[in-house]
Parts: structure tokens; sequence; C-alpha cells
């Protein structure tokens, strides 16, 4: 199954993982709802798990099963963290944890790269691997730096990365 058609099935359970980690913001370095979140469900696909990594960071590790292309690895990367800021909305996944908000989109994110987990272990239709990469802190803590202090590319080398921030 080519990648849109798949992830449109996977819409619904997306977006309740989304507004689930809307409505738990967790600050920098404090994201143990957010992994355990992240770790599961990537161990309920088959996807080898490393957690620890700058505190709360995850890595995902998903191996294709083409053996022709080499065996390159890509890294793809997105924050998990929440703002100390009060939400003044009244959607029904408003944050329930005074003073914490994903004003800045992690919780998307997250999910998005949660998305393209699944169909990659689903699929695993490509040669080499992914190293699917949930970093913590983003928002002015370091939190890469702290991955990278605790080896991330010496344990998980990457010849190219990915990532956005909105």
């Amino acid at each position: 199954m080519t990648p849109k058609p798949r992830i449109s099935e996977l819409h619904g359970a997306l977006t309740e993982i989304r507004r689930d980690l809307h409505a738990h913001p967790e600050i920098g370095f404090e994201e143990h709802r957010t992994s355990d979140i992240v770790a599961a469900k990537l161990a309920s696909w088959g996807i080898e798990v490393h957690r620890g990594l700058g505190g709360t960071g995850v890595v995902g590790v998903v191996r294709g099963r083409r053996s022709v292309g080499g065996n390159r690895a890509i890294g793809l990367r997105a924050d998990m963290d929440a703002l100390p800021m009060e939400e003044a909305n009244d959607l029904a996944y408003r944050s329930q944890t005074p003073n914490r908000m994903h004003a800045c989109g992690h919780d998307g994110h997250t999910t998005m790269l949660l998305g393209a987990a699944q169909y990659l272990a689903e699929t695993r239709d490509f040669s080499g691997t992914v190293h699917l990469i949930f970093q913590p802190a983003e928002e002015g803590l370091a939190g890469a730096k702290a991955m990278l202090d605790d080896g991330l590319f010496e344990r998980f080398p990457c010849d190219a990365i990915y990532g956005i921030h909105n």
C-alpha cells in the first residue's frame, strides 16, 4: 500500500494521540508520560526502543527489509516538550495541566513522527535504517545537546537527519 491511503486510515488514531498529548503537556526534561506513550507505541509496532537519551528522550530503530541500495541510516526527529504557559481556549482537549501548553505544535510533531513510525514498521519497504528521534526539552533547555552528550550519534549514526519546527 502506498503511504497516502495508509496514513489516511491512521488519521483517527493519530488525531486521538495528538489530542491526548495536547491535553497532557509536559515541559522540558519532564516529558515522562509523553516518552512512556511514545515508547509503548513504538514497541507495539515491533520497533526497537531505546530510552533515557538526554533524560526523557526516546529513539526507535526501524530496519528496512530491502538489501538493494546499501546500509545507509537516516534520522527523523520530533520534539516533545510543551511551554510553561496557560492555554486560553475551550477545546475539548485543552491542557489539563496548569501553566503548561503545547503552543508550539510539539504534540503534532510527536504525532507525525509516530505516524511515520507505524507506516515504516508495517512496510519496511526500504533499505538501511531509520532512527526515530524523539527529543526532549527543545524549548531553550538544550535537549538536543543532552541527547548528543549521551552519545546519540555514536549509538545511532545517521547519514542525514530530517526534522521540522513551526
